[in-house]
């Protein structure tokens, strides 16, 4: 039977960038990771192996280098729509680009005070920690006309010592799990939003700024909701980013349930007040559920691995 190519897409995956800017002797850091794919009128190569409308991988990640110098990294989305931009308008053959990014933060280091006998030590700007928090993710599609502008975070895990409940759920033959009415919940969140920014005639969305204020309201929700399940904690989440946060349409989240099992001390005489817990990081219970503003019809995909 004869066959056809279907979806096809490439480029280059993975380019680290750091760029530094001085602001005289303050130093700023944008750390990203940088994937570009490409796609189009790319049918040739695949059955004849014409390269006529190929731009080389290695042409887009000398792109990424060169637009950090030119245009610098004002924020992760800013940068992918300068790159998303540039490939749709510069190459015909090319129809819809892609830029995923995640960004690496750091943090400045606190340095000595003026009384330091380090000589100028209170005037360090120029010395940085990585943090250990969460990775920066955006998702940047165009296609000439449209955008779609995917931002989220990764890795960030989050844990309430009480205020937490799980019990009054089915239970059949296989049962073991006991009710409990004041436990640890903790879970490593990956969320993605999506941003009802569509169009250059828009005003664009301060994207450091909902960024900031999209994790402030993930975490002030996660803090303080009494929660009976993770389900209610996760549709709190998104519900206040929602709510708060006009830009944004839609959020999904996947959230494994980071169990903490309370130690059996009883064989020792001792008296576990639900002080002593085994940490368990695997078998894990995984929720995962969107949170979409009434009226709007999901976009961001069920199954989020690669995104």
């Amino acid at each position: 039977m004869p066959t056809i190519l279907g979806q096809n897409q490439y480029g280059k995956a993975e380019n680290r960038v750091v760029r530094i800017t001085r602001d005289g002797d303050t130093h700023h850091i944008k750390d990203l990771n940088v994937s570009v794919a490409l796609s189009g009128d790319m049918d040739d190569v695949h059955y004849s192996g014409s390269n006529a409308h190929v731009l080389p991988t290695d042409t887009t990640k000398n792109t990424v280098y060169a637009f950090a110098k030119q245009h610098g990294i004002e924020s992760a989305e800013q940068f992918g729509i300068h790159l998303a931009r540039h490939f749709i308008t510069s190459q015909e053959p090319i129809k819809v680009a892609r830029i995923r990014i995640e960004e690496y933060s750091w943090e400045r280091i606190a340095t000595s005070d003026a009384n330091s006998r380090f000589i100028g030590a209170d005037e360090v700007n120029h010395s940085f920690v990585r943090s250990g928090q969460e990775t920066r993710t955006t998702q940047i599609t165009y296609d000439g006309a449209n955008w779609q502008i995917i931002s989220g975070l990764k890795d960030l895990t989050v844990m309430n010592s009480t205020n937490s409940e799980f019990w009054g759920y089915v239970k059949d033959r296989y049962t073991t799990l006991k009710e409990a009415h004041d436990r640890i919940l903790a879970t490593e969140v990956s969320a993605k939003w999506r941003y009802n920014w569509t169009s250059d005639e828009q005003r664009m969305p301060n994207w450091e700024k909902s960024y900031e204020q999209a994790r402030k309201h993930m975490l002030h929700a996660f803090a303080e909701t009494y929660s009976l399940s993770l389900q209610q904690t996760l549709y709190q989440m998104g519900s206040r980013i929602i709510n708060s946060r006009s830009e944004i349409d839609e959020i999904r989240f996947s959230l494994p349930n980071k169990h903490h099992f309370l130690v059996d001390l009883e064989p020792f005489g001792l008296t576990n007040d639900n002080e002593v817990y085994l940490a368990a990081d695997r078998p894990y219970g995984l929720i995962e559920a969107t949170v979409l503003r009434d009226g709007v019809e999901p976009q961001i995909p069920v199954d989020m691995t690669n995104l």
